[in-house]
């Protein structure tokens, strides 16, 4: 694929502009996250553009957000012309609940964390204020409080 000149970009420039190693790039390349084309010297070339895809690989990937589900999002993206705004919102949709569920979680983690290690007790079994006669343990195993809430909330069937 042979792009514009004034658009590319060695792979230690675009390393260098998006702020992460060139073997991070080579390991996005290989994912299938971003792309580059060889010159006749083959030598490898990124569009300026792709810069965009990184920084929203960097930050799904801070959140917590699976390499594959970053990769499903950014094939919703247009590789011919710049992103536009309308285009990430359509593209992203489909994060937003997850996000939602994540925070979520991560509030109650916050809020709770302390009280079942801070009590002394540490018995998830015999906890007369989170847990009393065990009833979470009918539920089964995991963080049933945490994300039993969640499965609970939109219905879906305990595993």
């Amino acid at each position: 694929m042979k792009k514009p000149v004034s658009n590319d970009l060695s792979v230690g420039v675009f390393a260098e502009r998006a702020g992460v190693p060139v073997s991070t790039i080579h390991f996005y390349e290989a994912e299938g996250l971003i792309e580059s084309w060889r010159t006749p010297a083959n030598h490898r070339r990124y569009d300026r553009r792709e810069l965009r895809r990184v920084a929203i690989i960097r930050v799904a990937q801070s959140v917590g957000v699976p390499l594959s589900e970053i990769r499903d999002v950014l094939a919703r993206l247009p590789r011919d012309r710049a992103i536009r705004a309308s285009d990430w919102a359509e593209a992203a949709e489909p994060w937003k609940a997850q996000l939602d569920d994540r925070i979520a979680l991560l509030q109650r983690l916050r809020d709770q964390i302390g009280a079942c290690i801070g009590c002394g007790c540490l018995s998830v079994e015999n906890c007369p204020l989170y847990n009393p006669a065990d009833t979470l343990g009918r539920n089964g195993p995991g963080p049933r409080r945490w994300i039993g809430a969640r499965r609970e909330r939109e219905g879906i069937p305990q595993p």
